[in-house]
Protein backbone atom coordinates (compact mmCIF):
# COMPACT_ATOMS: atom_id res chain seq x y z
CA UNK A 1 0.00 0.00 0.00
CA UNK A 2 1.00 3.42 -1.40
CA UNK A 3 0.17 6.92 1.24
CA UNK A 4 0.93 10.00 0.25
CA UNK A 5 3.86 12.03 2.54
CA UNK A 6 2.04 15.05 4.17
CA UNK A 7 3.01 18.54 2.83
CA UNK A 8 4.93 16.45 -0.24
CA UNK A 9 4.77 14.36 -3.28
CA UNK A 10 6.58 11.76 -2.36
CA UNK A 11 4.83 8.39 -1.37
CA UNK A 12 5.46 5.86 1.24
CA UNK A 13 5.26 2.33 1.25
CA UNK A 14 3.42 0.77 4.22
CA UNK A 15 2.97 -2.55 5.23
CA UNK A 16 -0.52 -4.43 4.78
CA UNK A 17 0.11 -6.53 7.52
CA UNK A 18 0.03 -3.58 9.84
CA UNK A 19 -2.08 -0.80 8.66
CA UNK A 20 -4.64 -2.52 6.26
CA UNK A 21 -6.27 -4.96 8.78
CA UNK A 22 -9.83 -5.29 9.66
CA UNK A 23 -10.80 -2.90 12.68
CA UNK A 24 -11.65 -5.30 15.48
CA UNK A 25 -13.53 -3.33 18.46
CA UNK A 26 -14.16 -6.15 20.99
CA UNK A 27 -10.22 -6.79 20.72
CA UNK A 28 -9.85 -3.22 20.81
CA UNK A 29 -12.10 -2.17 23.68
CA UNK A 30 -10.37 -5.85 25.39
CA UNK A 31 -7.09 -4.25 25.19
CA UNK A 32 -7.87 -0.52 26.31
CA UNK A 33 -9.47 -1.86 29.52
CA UNK A 34 -6.54 -4.41 30.32
CA UNK A 35 -3.83 -1.11 29.49
CA UNK A 36 -6.25 1.26 31.48
CA UNK A 37 -6.36 -1.50 34.70
CA UNK A 38 -2.75 -2.22 34.28
CA UNK A 39 -2.27 2.01 35.70
CA UNK A 40 -4.80 1.37 38.89
CA UNK A 41 -2.91 1.52 42.18
CA UNK A 42 -5.09 -1.13 44.29
CA UNK A 43 -3.55 0.41 47.40
CA UNK A 44 -6.11 1.07 49.41
CA UNK A 45 -6.34 -0.66 53.08
CA UNK A 46 -9.02 -0.67 55.68
CA UNK A 47 -8.82 -2.64 59.25
CA UNK A 48 -10.69 -5.69 60.34
CA UNK A 49 -11.99 -6.01 63.76
CA UNK A 50 -8.71 -7.89 64.16
CA UNK A 51 -6.10 -5.47 62.80
CA UNK A 52 -7.97 -2.40 64.59
CA UNK A 53 -5.96 -1.81 68.12
CA UNK A 54 -7.81 -2.53 71.24
CA UNK A 55 -10.58 -4.42 72.30
CA UNK A 56 -8.62 -7.20 74.03
CA UNK A 57 -10.75 -7.33 77.13
CA UNK A 58 -14.71 -8.21 77.13
CA UNK A 59 -16.52 -5.01 77.68
CA UNK A 60 -19.23 -5.98 80.34
CA UNK A 61 -20.17 -9.57 81.56
CA UNK A 62 -22.00 -11.70 79.46
CA UNK A 63 -24.99 -11.77 81.77
CA UNK A 64 -26.57 -9.76 84.34
CA UNK A 65 -26.12 -6.26 83.38
CA UNK A 66 -29.30 -5.52 80.77
CA UNK A 67 -27.32 -5.00 77.98
CA UNK A 68 -26.62 -6.76 74.80
CA UNK A 69 -24.05 -9.00 74.69
CA UNK A 70 -20.61 -8.10 73.57
CA UNK A 71 -17.18 -9.33 73.24
CA UNK A 72 -14.81 -6.47 72.12
CA UNK A 73 -15.13 -2.74 71.68
CA UNK A 74 -13.66 -3.21 68.18
CA UNK A 75 -16.77 -4.64 66.50
CA UNK A 76 -17.88 -3.39 62.99
CA UNK A 77 -20.95 -2.35 65.33
CA UNK A 78 -19.12 0.03 67.27
CA UNK A 79 -17.63 3.59 66.83
CA UNK A 80 -13.81 3.36 66.00
CA UNK A 81 -14.46 -0.54 65.22
CA UNK A 82 -13.22 -2.60 62.52
CA UNK A 83 -14.67 -2.65 58.88
CA UNK A 84 -16.74 -5.57 57.97
CA UNK A 85 -15.58 -6.18 54.51
CA UNK A 86 -12.30 -4.75 54.85
CA UNK A 87 -10.91 -3.16 51.32
CA UNK A 88 -7.67 -4.66 50.59
CA UNK A 89 -4.33 -4.17 48.62
CA UNK A 90 -5.39 -5.37 45.36
CA UNK A 91 -3.93 -6.22 42.07
CA UNK A 92 -6.06 -4.99 39.05
CA UNK A 93 -4.31 -5.92 36.04
CA UNK A 94 -6.18 -7.82 33.16
CA UNK A 95 -3.96 -10.25 31.68
CA UNK A 96 -3.63 -9.44 27.83
CA UNK A 97 -1.21 -11.39 25.23
CA UNK A 98 1.24 -10.11 23.08
CA UNK A 99 -0.57 -11.28 20.34
CA UNK A 100 -3.64 -9.63 21.28
CA UNK A 101 -1.95 -6.56 21.96
CA UNK A 102 0.13 -5.95 19.15
CA UNK A 103 -3.31 -7.11 17.00
CA UNK A 104 -5.08 -4.26 18.67
CA UNK A 105 -2.40 -1.44 17.59
CA UNK A 106 -2.73 -2.77 14.06
CA UNK A 107 -6.11 -2.69 14.22
CA UNK A 108 -6.39 1.17 15.43
CA UNK A 109 -3.65 2.13 13.09
CA UNK A 110 -5.41 0.36 10.06
CA UNK A 111 -8.73 2.62 10.95
CA UNK A 112 -6.78 5.75 12.12
CA UNK A 113 -5.27 5.94 8.18
CA UNK A 114 -8.98 4.66 6.73
CA UNK A 115 -10.57 7.78 8.42
CA UNK A 116 -7.84 10.01 7.53
CA UNK A 117 -6.73 11.04 10.72
CA UNK A 118 -3.24 9.30 10.43
CA UNK A 119 -0.69 11.50 8.35
CA UNK A 120 2.94 10.35 7.22
CA UNK A 121 5.97 12.93 7.33
CA UNK A 122 9.72 12.68 6.61
CA UNK A 123 10.24 14.42 9.66
CA UNK A 124 8.83 16.72 12.97
CA UNK A 125 10.91 18.88 14.65
CA UNK A 126 11.89 22.19 16.04
CA UNK A 127 14.97 24.05 16.39
CA UNK A 128 14.08 25.52 19.69
CA UNK A 129 11.73 25.17 22.34
CA UNK A 130 9.11 27.88 21.37
CA UNK A 131 5.15 26.71 21.61
CA UNK A 132 4.45 28.79 18.98
CA UNK A 133 6.49 27.53 16.68
CA UNK A 134 5.82 23.32 16.78
CA UNK A 135 1.78 24.69 16.57
CA UNK A 136 2.35 26.39 13.57
CA UNK A 137 4.24 23.14 12.71
CA UNK A 138 0.79 21.07 13.55
CA UNK A 139 -1.40 23.89 11.95
CA UNK A 140 0.49 23.32 8.77
CA UNK A 141 -0.09 19.46 8.85
CA UNK A 142 -4.01 19.55 9.91
CA UNK A 143 -6.45 21.82 11.34
CA UNK A 144 -6.80 20.53 14.96
CA UNK A 145 -5.01 21.37 18.09
CA UNK A 146 -5.73 17.59 19.10
CA UNK A 147 -2.51 15.89 17.61
CA UNK A 148 -0.19 13.12 18.37
CA UNK A 149 3.04 13.42 17.60
CA UNK A 150 4.82 10.48 17.17
CA UNK A 151 9.37 10.28 16.29
CA UNK A 152 11.25 7.43 16.83
CA UNK A 153 13.54 9.88 18.83
CA UNK A 154 11.01 12.90 20.55
CA UNK A 155 14.26 15.44 20.92
CA UNK A 156 14.49 17.86 23.97
CA UNK A 157 13.35 20.83 21.93
CA UNK A 158 10.37 19.30 20.75
CA UNK A 159 9.68 18.11 24.04
CA UNK A 160 9.74 21.30 25.55
CA UNK A 161 7.88 22.83 22.99
CA UNK A 162 4.79 20.98 23.61
CA UNK A 163 4.83 21.02 27.51
CA UNK A 164 1.96 24.13 27.51
CA UNK A 165 -0.20 22.69 24.73
CA UNK A 166 -2.69 20.34 26.70
CA UNK A 167 -3.98 18.55 23.55
CA UNK A 168 -0.69 18.17 21.69
CA UNK A 169 1.49 15.45 23.17
CA UNK A 170 4.65 13.62 21.80
CA UNK A 171 5.68 9.72 21.51
CA UNK A 172 8.56 7.68 20.27
CA UNK A 173 7.61 4.35 18.87
CA UNK A 174 8.61 2.81 22.55
CA UNK A 175 5.96 4.53 24.70
CA UNK A 176 3.04 3.65 22.08
CA UNK A 177 -0.15 2.80 23.59
CA UNK A 178 -3.03 2.00 22.32
CA UNK A 179 -5.02 4.62 24.50
CA UNK A 180 -2.94 7.54 23.55
CA UNK A 181 -3.97 6.45 19.74
CA UNK A 182 -7.47 6.55 20.36
CA UNK A 183 -7.63 9.71 22.24
CA UNK A 184 -6.03 12.07 19.61
CA UNK A 185 -8.16 13.57 16.91
CA UNK A 186 -4.85 13.40 14.50
CA UNK A 187 -1.90 11.35 14.55
CA UNK A 188 1.11 12.41 12.68
CA UNK A 189 4.15 9.99 12.27
CA UNK A 190 7.84 10.39 10.70
CA UNK A 191 8.79 7.56 8.47
CA UNK A 192 11.52 6.48 10.94
CA UNK A 193 8.35 5.89 13.33
CA UNK A 194 6.55 3.88 10.75
CA UNK A 195 9.29 1.99 10.08
CA UNK A 196 10.38 0.93 13.57
CA UNK A 197 6.32 0.38 14.25
CA UNK A 198 6.24 -2.06 11.16
CA UNK A 199 9.34 -3.76 12.44
CA UNK A 200 7.46 -4.41 15.58
CA UNK A 201 4.35 -5.02 14.52
CA UNK A 202 5.74 -7.71 11.74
Amino acid sequence: MEVKLRGGRTTVELSDGTFDVEFREPLVHQVVVSYMAGGRAGTKAQKTRSEVSGGGSKPWRQKGTGRARAGTIRSPLWRSGGRAFAAKPRDHSVKVNRKMYRGAIRSILSELLRQERLHIVRTFDVDSPQTKAVLAKVHKLVKSDDVLVVGAKVSENLYLAVRNLPRVDVRDTEALDPVTLLTHEHVVMTVDALRQVEEWLA
